[in-house]
């Protein structure tokens, strides 16, 4: 089993909540969560970390895991990711030369392509709702 790790990013605007996606490097014309493969010792948290720093350029608190682990086939391997919820903090520099995009919730949830990232996305908001707002 492949691990992996991501990131639901978010940030605040007014009264809306903003959702970061980035388009999938096998099929862009697909929106996805910021992930990637665990790097030898590191944890998933630090993975979902370095990842959504290397794929969206956003660099973030992390707050905790979202959803259950998501298992899928990607051509012969079988992966296991585990998504964690990341406040947005700053943009850094070094991000892969692909498209990311803030979208507000609804519209997060209408471009993601898979059930299960809806899932995540869904717990997410449910999550970041119940958190106290940031001074």
């Amino acid at each position: 089993m492949v691990e992996q790790a991501g990131g639901v990013v978010f940030r605040r605007r007014s009264e809306s909540i903003e959702i970061l996606l980035v388009r999938s490097k096998k099929d862009p014309s697909i929106w996805v969560f910021p992930k990637g493969h665990v790097e030898p010792g590191e944890s998933l948290q630090q993975t979902a970390l370095r990842e959504t720093q290397e794929e969206a350029g956003v660099d973030g608190e992390p707050l905790g895991p979202v959803g259950r682990p998501i298992e899928f086939t990607s051509g012969t391997e079988a992966v296991r990711v585990q998504y964690f919820l990341i406040r947005a903090t700053r943009t850094v520099d070094g991000a892969e030369p692909r498209e990311k995009r803030w979208f507000e919730a609804d519209a997060a949830r209408m471009n993601l392509s898979f059930d299960t990232a809806r899932e995540i996305l869904d717990a997410a908001c449910s999550a970041i709702t119940a958190l106290p707002a940031k001074r």
